[in-house]
């Protein structure tokens, strides 16, 4: 565990420097032009994963996954998607329990400042927002990449190795934890930073596994660096046509009504994804890439 060790220190210590840096300065954690100021320490997880191979354990870099794998077309366009399908069920639930109203208009979102965030200076377009985040997380996805090739191109394949639910587990609460600094300053949940933070923990847990099967079934970490800049993106279509009806902890890609439609997603790529899958006696297949990167297939879903 020496290397996961040294991952977590210098991931750990270079972000949470970084953002006590910025949110010291001044820059509140509701204006936008926060997520500017915070992406050096989002990349971190990036710098911590390219030390400790390098020059601690000296591992390099063959089941990184750094290669795109375009042959596995299929699999991104799935990442791409699966989080407006995510969506739609929050925005279903919402209306079929009467929690909330969806205003697709974003007229409430920008009379209530964005569910507790200020709006200067962002686009308000009304439906056209849909065609916007969707083109916004391809081209965001380098960005993600800070992230995912720490969490899931490294730490997470070398937690209970061989067991993709434990180890998706143990992630998504060090992950959820990462972000402890700027969730509890209100980032995600302004109204509720506390509770918010503790149901961080399950969207965390779920994306995880859901981030690590499309790293692994692709051999490539930018599988899971575009679904985490669609989760991102396209997610947060649910806090903008919720804003002034329903507050984030309910009603957002991070709020309670998210955490069904994610559980039956990693159900769906359990039965479907590991489940039906030939096993060797192993229970170690190659992933299908040119980096002889390693897939670990799953056993269980708990």
């Amino acid at each position: 565990m020496r290397g996961p060790a040294w991952f977590l220190g210098i991931t750990f210590g270079v972000a949470w420097t970084w953002w006590e840096i910025v949110i010291r300065s001044g820059v509140s954690v509701l204006s936008w032009q926060f997520q500017l100021y915070v992406l050096p320490g989002a990349f971190a997880p990036a710098v911590a994963a390219l030390i400790v191979r390098k020059w601690i354990t000296r591992e390099g870099f063959a089941d990184a996954g750094l290669r795109l794998q375009g042959r596995q077309w299929r699999y991104y366009l799935l990442a791409w998607l699966m989080p407006l399908g995510i969506v739609a069920a929050i925005v279903a639930q919402a209306v079929l329990l009467g929690i909330a109203e969806p205003d697709f208009t974003l007229a409430r979102a920008s009379a209530s400042g964005l569910a507790g965030r200020t709006t200067d200076g962002l686009p308000v377009l009304g439906w056209l927002i849909v065609a916007q985040v969707m083109i916004m997380a391809v081209l965001t996805t380098p960005l993600l990449w800070g992230e995912e090739f720490g969490w899931r191109g490294y730490l997470q394949p070398r937690l209970f190795a061989g067991r993709p639910v434990p180890a998706a587990v143990a992630t998504g609460f060090i992950w959820a934890a990462w972000h402890y600094p700027v969730t509890l300053r209100g980032y995600n949940y302004p109204d509720q930073p506390v509770l918010g933070s503790l149901l961080f923990v399950a969207i965390a847990v779920t994306t995880s596994y859901m981030f690590g099967w499309f790293k692994e079934k692709t051999g490539s970490i930018w599988a899971a660096s575009l679904a985490h800049a669609a989760t991102n993106s396209i997610g947060g279509l649910a806090t903008l046509w919720f804003a002034g009806a329903a507050g984030p902890l309910v009603a957002s890609y991070a709020g309670l009504l998210a955490v069904p439609p994610l559980l039956l997603s990693c159900f769906c790529i359990y039965w479907f994804g590991y489940r039906g899958k030939a096993r060797g006696a192993s229970g170690i297949t190659t992933a299908p890439d040119d980096d002889h990167s390693v897939a670990i297939d799953g056993s269980r879903l708990s």
